[in-house]
């Protein structure tokens, strides 16, 4: 099982969040969990800088050697940045997910509902294979 770190929100659908009790910008990435699920990615697809968003919207996509998955918006609000490291190395999804691998960042409007703590992660993530 991956290591879930303890100071990140995450989403059923396998983001996560970093920054929300702090900042009104937050940063977003798929987790270690998902990634592994993935297997090998070779292609990142993210949202336009000056976006906005709405909870829950698909923003982008990622590819692996085994599928292509949605990447959704866990808040909502204005796109600020995107990580165009991962873009050109989409690697970095598998290596380095909660570090080098991030995706983009949010300036949150309104209160994001529905994500879960690590705990809660840990136990949606332990019940999958």
């Amino acid at each position: 099982m991956s290591n879930i770190p303890d100071d990140l929100s995450y989403t059923k659908e396998h983001e996560w969040v970093a920054g929300l009790e702090d900042s009104t910008t937050v940063t977003v990435g798929v987790t270690a969990f998902a990634a592994d699920s993935l297997g090998d990615v070779v292609y990142v697809q993210l949202p336009e800088v000056g976006a906005n968003v709405e909870q829950g919207d698909s923003v982008g996509e990622v590819e692996s050697t085994k599928s292509v998955n949605e990447i959704y918006s866990p808040v909502g609000g204005e796109i600020t940045e995107v990580n165009q490291a991962v873009v050109d190395d989409p690697s970095l999804v598998n290596s380095d997910p909660y570090g080098e691998g991030w995706m983009f960042k949010v300036r949150v409007e309104g209160d994001p509902e529905d994500l879960l703590s690590p705990e809660e992660y840990t136990a949606l993530t332990s019940g999958e294979s």
